[in-house]
């Protein structure tokens, strides 16, 4: 199963595991495949690089290292429209579209009342894993 995840949902898994990490746990086991694009990964970048300064003792770049393996890069071009309220969440819809991925999994409250545009369903982790990965993919 591809998904795209929101970069709360990747640096969260990183530096804070819970719900978050359990999902990254499933794709570095196989389980599911992420999809990013050049400006998730410098996204995903700039939020690790940023909170290292607050979390010393955790490094991401195992996981950083890692995307390049074991993710697969698409290249996205811009919406047509404005879609979300704020804009920058909107490349998270525009590689899941690049994609045909059809799933995004974020914890943000704007990019959640996108879920259904051009057939993107747009979940939680919590709920993301109650519905795919606890009982099996």
């Amino acid at each position: 199963m591809k998904i795209v995840l929101d970069t709360n949902v990747f640096i969260s898994g990183i530096f804070f595991h819970g719900i978050p990490y359990d999902i990254l746990n499933a794709w570095r086991h196989g389980r599911v495949h992420l999809i990013i694009s050049p400006d998730i990964l410098n996204e995903y970048r700039r939020v690790a690089t940023q909170l290292m300064k607050s979390f010393p003792g955790v490094d991401p770049e195992p996981f950083i290292d890692l995307l390049m393996v074991k993710a697969s890069m698409v290249e996205s071009t811009s919406l047509p429209e404005q879609v979300c309220t704020d804009t920058a969440d909107e490349m998270f819809l525009s590689c899941a579209l690049a994609s045909r991925t059809r799933i995004v999994v974020s914890g943000d409250k704007a990019l959640l009342k996108t879920s259904g545009y051009r057939g993107i369903i747009v979940i939680s982790p919590r709920d993301f894993v109650n519905r795919y990965l606890k009982r099996g993919i």
